[in-house]
């Protein structure tokens, strides 16, 4: 998978992304709200090597992908993406955004640019998100992008220590195109 959109590149994460992954990776304001915790520079590059190897479309897998800046082929960023094991014709997402350079628009962009791909080029069906309901930065972006709020699941998940309440989201195909004019 290599997304092109107007300012980044949604790639394969590389080796010489680690300097940049590591260091929102570990900041724990911006790990608050996702899956995974903080980690040090082993479990930086561990990860990193592990996605590397990984392509698109093994149902049941996420897969960890870069966000770059197109100019500058720096990392900004990175999105996991997961085709459902019982039906791959559904896409889970998730994105997350460095701190350093969070509230540019960079995550509406690259979603969009994921969305493109996914319904266009692969012809999904459907994309769902999920997340925390203190998680108002990505309930802002996914509104902005026309997703529809489905459900709201109230301590559902045991996440960092205590049970969470998720939201989720989710666009179909047809929706989408017909936000693209197709």
């Amino acid at each position: 998978m290599n997304i092109s959109t107007d300012l980044l590149i949604i790639r394969l994460l590389r080796k010489e992304d680690l300097k940049n992954f590591h260091q929102y990776r570990s900041n724990p304001e911006v790990t608050k709200y996702q899956g995974f915790d903080v980690m040090n520079m082993k479990e930086a590059d561990n990860f990193i090597d592990k996605n590397s190897k990984k392509t698109f479309g093994k149902p049941g897998e996420w897969v960890q992908y870069a966000i770059a800046n197109k100019g500058t082929n720096q990392l900004i960023g990175d999105c996991a993406i997961q085709l459902k094991h019982d039906d791959p014709r559904i896409a889970e997402m998730g994105i997350t955004i460095s701190n350093l350079y969070q509230k540019k628009g960079y995550a509406k962009e690259a979603l969009k640019g994921i969305l493109a791909y996914l319904f266009e080029e692969k012809e999904l069906h459907r994309i769902v998100a999920r997340f925390g309901e203190d998680n108002i930065a990505s309930m802002k972006v996914l509104e902005s992008l026309h997703f529809r709020r489905e459900g709201y699941f109230i301590e559902n998940v045991f996440f960092k220590g205590s049970w969470d309440s998720e939201y989720q989201y989710a666009m179909l195909r047809r929706e989408w195109m017909e936000l693209q004019g197709k």
